[in-house]
């Protein structure tokens, strides 16, 4: 009975997980539109191969390294506003800035020019996105110390942020449609502010509306220079002491191959609807392209979502995770069958079931996530959610960085070249196919292997709790 006293869930405002969940659509909406708008450097600008691998990869690699530096500054942060709302407003501000500057490129410019100012640009963005992101994730995992009320934040804050992906097909009609724009790259010239402004706001809102309390008086790592410059040291140490957790090495793990096989594939789907359905005839395919990425985004907001949070609710997280990912692989293989020529619409039905396995993960993993910071605390008698949070997407953002290489090498072993018809290469883009279903399988299969021993359930966690609360307590 005093366990259960002392246990008592204390409820988070539901204003303070939406407001939560806004920073969430800015992050995920940035990358989203980004991705769409980087088209137009080769369609339209003219970058070379060895341009477009540079910019995609290195600004991703310089975010990932500097992830876990700013988390160990957040963590150790002495201020009335607490640890976290500072940095993402300045974070917030700097993408927005960062984000319409990068896209203020003109094709009669010379192409080195345009390349170098779109690259140190995007080193500016993404250096907002690491201050902004890392202290927002630690946020969220600090919001509640119970183990159901973590999955509701992040099933919130994902809802709101799965509305990028919805939205962000859309910008391949608008960016191609002569009425809207003469051509591509004045479309993201102009797009770029519409896109920054509202998004900027959003990324604001949990600085200014979710509560914290001041960390003056708190017993942090002093963040003067001479620690800063040794820090580097003190953030591997903490690496270490994250990965002695098993369960924590078993999320990351099971994310890394999730996600990453399925980002291989995602850059595919143009090619394998426009040359699998439409035999290469890019005009035929209409919004096919478009509608793919909106109904899986919008089966992942409507079905998705809420069915893994009353799941997880009702059997555990663990369970929750693998029948989902289990849906997922249901979903590839109808994906397989169904990507039949001159039928489009079949693919529709595949779209609910292959949703299952991306637009669970976060919402699962980041709760888990909040859970192990517990265990860390117990260990080391620190809260370091942005050591945590920084560790995590390191493991998602180096393997997006390796995903995006994966693509290339499975369109060069297969042979296929976007300039020939479907009939002139018909084995290659079969291949492809059963890449894009197969491949993410593998993935998939690979981290439910990873997670099947995954030991923390709600009984554990509340064990967890009530050692914390003792220690905190003596």
């Amino acid at each position: 009975m005093q366990q259960s006293k002392s246990q008592k869930i204390k409820k988070v405002p539901m204003g303070q997980k939406i407001a939560f969940g806004f920073g969430m659509l800015a992050n995920q909406m940035f990358p989203a539109i980004l991705g769409i708008f980087m088209i137009v450097l080769v369609e339209d600008l003219g970058f070379k191969g060895w341009m477009w691998s540079l910019v995609f990869i290195f600004p991703r690699i310089f975010d990932a390294f500097l992830d876990p530096i700013m988390g160990f500054i957040s963590d150790n942060t002495k201020s009335k506003w607490g640890r976290r709302r500072q940095y993402v407003f300045i974070g917030g501000i700097l993408m927005g800035l960062s984000y319409i500057f990068m896209w203020q490129l003109y094709k009669d410019d010379a192409l080195q020019y345009n390349f170098w100012y779109f690259f140190l640009w995007s080193l500016v963005f993404y250096l907002g996105l690491t201050i902004f992101s890392v202290p927002y994730v630690a946020m969220g995992y600090e919001m509640s110390d119970d183990f159901h009320e973590r999955t509701n934040i992040m099933a919130i804050s994902q809802w709101i942020g799965q509305w990028a992906w919805v939205i962000a097909p859309l910008f391949w009609i608008i960016m191609y449609d002569p009425e809207w724009f003469s051509s591509a790259d004045i479309a993201v010239r102009e797009l770029a502010i519409w896109v920054a402004i509202p998004c900027t706001l959003c990324a604001i809102v949990p600085a200014i509306f979710i509560e914290s309390k001041s960390t003056i008086s708190e017993d942090y790592e002093p963040l003067n220079s001479s620690n800063i410059g040794n820090s580097l040291m003190k953030i591997f140490d903490s690496f270490k002491q994250a990965f002695k957790i098993k369960d924590f090495r078993k999320l990351c793990g099971a994310t890394f191959f999730i996600f990453n096989a399925f980002n291989t594939v995602a850059a595919l789907t143009f090619f394998v609807i426009v040359y699998k359905l439409f035999n290469g005839d890019a005009g035929a395919s209409g919004i096919w392209v478009s509608m793919f990425g909106c109904l899986g985004a919008l089966g992942t907001t409507f079905i998705v979502i809420p069915t893994v949070a009353w799941m997880s609710k009702k059997m555990g997280k663990k369970r929750a995770f693998m029948l989902s990912q289990s849906i997922s692989l249901i979903g590839y293989v109808m994906l397989y069958f169904l990507f039949i020529p001159g039928k489009p619409w079949l693919y529709i039905i595949a779209l609910p079931f292959f949703s299952f396995g991306i637009g669970s993960l976060f919402t699962i993993m980041m709760s888990m996530t909040a859970d192990l910071i517990d265990i860390d605390e117990v260990n080391t008698g620190k809260r370091r959610e942005g050591i945590f949070g920084a560790i995590y997407w390191w493991m998602v953002k180096v393997g997006y960085g390796i995903a995006g290489g994966l693509s290339g090498l499975i369109i060069t072993v297969l042979g296929f070249n976007p300039e020939l018809t479907t009939l002139d290469q018909q084995s290659a883009v079969d291949g492809l196919h059963a890449f894009f279903c197969f491949f993410p399988m593998g993935g998939t299969i690979v981290a439910m292997l990873i997670m099947r021993n995954y030991s923390i359930t709600e009984d554990k966690a509340k064990e967890i709790k009530s050692v914390l609360e003792a220690k905190r307590n003596s």
